[in-house]
Formats: C-alpha cells, structure tokens, sequence
C-alpha cells in the first residue's frame, strides 16, 4: 500500500503543475511584441557584392553600374592600389584617362600612394572634385573620406616645405654665424699678439741695468776759479 502511494504522489505532484506550465506559457506569448510589418517593409532588400575574394588583377577591369556604384568595390580597389609600386601605379593610371568619374577616381587611387608631387596631388584633387557631383550617394561617404585624407597628404607636404625653408634659413644664419665668429677669432689672436709682444718689451725695459752713475761737473780742489772780470785789476807802472 505504501509502494503505491509513492508511485502516485509524483504523478499528482506532475499534474498539478500543468495549469501553471499553460499559465507562463500564456504570458509568454502575450508579452512577446508582435513584429511591426511597416517597418519590416521599410527595410531594403538589397545585397551587396563582396570584392575581397576579388585578385588584385581583375580588380581594375571590372565595369558597370553595379560594380561603380558598389563602395566594397572601391574599398578593394585602395587596397590593391596599395600594393603595387609607384611605377606600376603609374602605368596602370594612364590607362583611365577618359574624364568620367569612375576612371578619375581610379586614376586618383592608383597616383594617391605613388610617390606623387604635391603639384600633381594638387592637379588630380582637382580633377575628382570637378566631377564630385557625379558620384553616386553610395560612394560618395567614401571618397569623401579619401578625399580628406588626400587633403591631409597635402597640408603635410606644405608643412615639410615650411620646415624645410625655415631650416635652410637657420643654416644659412648658422654659417653667416660661424664665419663672424672666426674672423672675431682671429681678430682676438692678432690682438693677443700685439698685447703680448707689447709686455715683452716692457718686461725687457723693466729689467734692463743702467749704464753708470753721472756725477754733475764740480771744480778739481787744485783748479782755481779764474776772477772773474770784476776782480781783475790793471798792473801798476
């Protein structure tokens, strides 16, 4: 009897706990948030391709509106316009010159990292910011950030050539210095020279011994004076 009420207590326990499992589950659905379709159907279904598969020597033939207008494109374009050599982002450069903005804009990416003058960065900023307005909106973001770092290239080359003039022009201070400062020197050694020389001679004449002691001219005891005239007086006949 007893081995039977333990087998039972445990279903009963099982089953007086099913309300309350339909209860939370109640409580559950009903505080979910239902999904807002409106906003659902505000989201864009639209995929972009991804490039980063794409090799570096494909990149560059790839055309088309849905590649132009893509910005991961663009994003792998700069990087494999990084990796390339100055000459041969040159040479892949000349190649886009046709004057639409897509081929500027390569254009500026392969000259932007290739050891260019500030002039020609100047000169190929240009270009791109005159057909700026053609840009698709999903592009532009990007170039505009490019576009920024290209000014930032710009205004450090403009302070490297500051820097440059104000160091030439402190060296040229620097060696006008140095010569007014040996011909000061030499100036002082002739000086010290002549000083010395001037206080041999007078350490010579100092120490010099005089020749003998000049006594003034006194009569000898056996000379006598000769009378004067006065005293002289005519013989007696």
């Amino acid at each position: 009897m007893r081995h039977i009420f333990q087998r039972l207590l445990p279903r009963r326990l099982w089953l007086a706990g099913l309300p309350c499992l339909a209860l939370l589950g109640c409580v559950q659905s009903h505080d979910k948030p239902a999904i807002d379709t409106s906003a659902q159907e505000k989201i864009p279904v639209y995929q972009l391709a991804d490039y980063l598969s794409t090799e570096c020597s494909d990149i560059w033939a790839l055309q088309g509106k849905s590649t132009e207008t893509n910005p991961l494109y663009w994003l792998r374009a700069m990087d494999c316009a990084n990796r390339l050599m100055p000459a041969q982002s040159r040479q892949q450069a000349r190649k886009y010159g046709d004057g639409s903005w897509q081929n500027t804009f390569k254009q500026g990416i392969l000259l932007a990292d290739a050891k260019i003058t500030p002039y020609e960065r100047r000169q190929m900023v240009a270009r791109i910011d005159a057909l700026s307005t053609e840009i698709p909106a999903q592009v532009r973001p990007l170039y505009q950030l490019w576009r920024d770092d290209q000014a930032l290239q710009l205004q450090l080359a403009q302070e490297r050539q500051r820097y440059s003039k104000l160091q030439q022009s402190s060296d040229s201070e620097l060696d006008t210095l140095r010569q007014q400062h040996h011909v000061l020197q030499q100036q002082l050694e002739l000086t010290t020279r002549k000083l010395e020389n001037l206080t041999d001679i007078e350490r010579q004449l100092s120490t010099r011994k005089p020749a003998g002691n000049f006594a003034p001219d006194t009569p000898h005891e056996s000379e006598t004076p000769a009378p004067s005239t006065s005293e002289v007086t005519p013989d007696e006949p």
